[in-house]
């Protein structure tokens, strides 16, 4: 049986995963403005993401459970000179990293978890962001069509799972852009999907 560790692995020894576009989603840099630091990029794949915010002279941690896409990351941080701290570890213990964040970023990864790991994710932020701190999460959207790609996401769902500890500003509609040598079929201008930019209750 496939798992999520397995399908992440077999598409980075495969070479480029259809979400790796060698730059930040404009998604992410549209909202660069309100990133403060320290950042956390959960699920940060091969660094885009953190790399583009420590070009911002932030400070940021970027976790991912694919070695070899931390490697990556980590070559990218060392010939773009640019300071990261990049681990290989599980977004699931967030809870046993001992540092406090402003913000985090979730580009793509609470929509490939369980219902019952969701919880256990969403308990871990709340450890890690601090109160007033802000998470910004793109996740795959439930209006776009057909099957491909990873499990769709309602507006409601985020809603309700982020309803006890933290406040969601804004949901809004937007499409990702994806790697164009991607076998999956989405959406004309890229799938479908959601920013949700949280706030953590004081």
């Amino acid at each position: 049986m496939s798992t999520p560790l397995s399908r992440f692995e077999a598409h980075c020894d495969a070479g480029k995963a259809p979400w790796d576009i060698d730059k930040p989603q404009p998604i992410f840099t549209a909202v660069a403005d309100q990133v403060t630091g320290p950042v956390l990029d959960v699920g940060c794949g091969t660094g885009e993401h953190a790399l583009f915010f420590a070009s911002r002279g932030l400070q940021v941690t970027g976790i991912d459970f694919v070695e070899e896409a931390i490697r990556r990351a980590r070559a990218k941080a060392a010939e773009r000179r640019l300071s990261v701290e990049f681990l290989v570890k599980d977004a699931l213990t967030l809870g046993d990293l001992g540092k406090r964040f402003a913000s985090a970023i979730d580009c793509g990864l609470f929509h490939v978890f369980s219902d019952d790991d969701r919880r256990g994710y969403v308990q871990g932020l709340t450890q890690v962001v601090e109160p007033g701190g802000l998470l910004f999460l793109a996740s795959f959207s439930d209006e776009e069509p057909g099957t491909d790609g990873p499990r769709r996401v309602s507006r409601q769902e985020l809603y309700d799972t982020f309803v006890d500890d933290w406040e969601v500003e804004s949901i809004q509609p937007i499409q990702f852009e994806v790697n164009p040598g991607t076998d999956y079929t989405y959406s004309e201008g890229g799938p479908k999907g959601w920013l949700m930019i949280a706030r953590r209750k004081k």
